[in-house]
Formats: C-alpha cells, sequence, structure tokens
C-alpha cells in the first residue's frame, strides 16, 4: 500500500482527504477529513520525528543516532515544533474560505451559515 500524500504533486499546496474506505468491509466515508499535523511533515522530518519517538524524546541518544550535536538536534527539533504550531487549523481555514464565498457573493448568507454550521461539528 502507497503511503497517504498530503502535498498535492502539480502546485506543492495541501490535499484534502475527502474518501476513506475500510479493508474489510469495503464501507466508504466521504467528507472532508483533516489530516492530523505530524502527517503533514516532509518524510525527513517526519522520519527525524519517529526515532526521537523511539530514542523516549531524549536528546542526547538523537545525537548519538543521527551523529550530530545535541545544539544541532536540539534546533532542528525547535524548527519542527515551530512548524507544526503554524500550521494552519483545517476547520478554521474552512470556515474563512465560506465567508469569503459569503463576501464575493458566490454563496448566500444562509448557505453560508448553514455550511458554517458543519464546519463547527
Amino acid at each position: 500500500m502507497s503511503k497517504l500524500v498530503t502535498q498535492c504533486p502539480a502546485c506543492k499546496d495541501k490535499l484534502l482527504v475527502t474518501r476513506l474506505s475500510c479493508t474489510s468491509c469495503d464501507l466508504q466515508l466521504e467528507g472532508q477529513f483533516e489530516i492530523p499535523g505530524l502527517l503533514s511533515l516532509d518524510p525527513g522530518d517526519l522520519d527525524f520525528v519517529l526515532k526521537f519517538v523511539r530514542a523516549s524524546g531524549s536528546l542526547k541518544e538523537m545525537a548519538s543516532i543521527e551523529g550530530q550535536s545535541y545544539p544541532t538536534i536540539r534546533a532542528r527539533l525547535n524548527d519542527i515544533i515551530a512548524r507544526l504550531d503554524d500550521a494552519p487549523n483545517p476547520a478554521e481555514m474552512r470556515q474563512h474560505e465560506i465567508l469569503d464565498a459569503i463576501a464575493s457573493g458566490s454563496m448566500t448568507a444562509a448557505q453560508g451559515a448553514a455550511r458554517l454550521k458543519e464546519v463547527k461539528r
């Protein structure tokens, strides 16, 4: 099975998961599903995080595994944490899209209100 792709191969923008399927009973769910922040990391950073967890969160152990200095490992972890903190909330982004559609006139206020209620669930 292929790994989950979280970035558009053409424009590099984030992808939205719209269908989930069960491999046992073939149940399919359709909708808009949030991709967890950790999965939006690039493969190198995700590998770093997995190694860090396997090292029980020890920066000293990570420095040994990676063959780098403790400050280098600490800086890389800080960079990953900062990117995770800056990751936009998908529900917030959807709310802004709906409000923009209402403002541009491509959606009525009533339609927007209904969609905003769906996003908050």
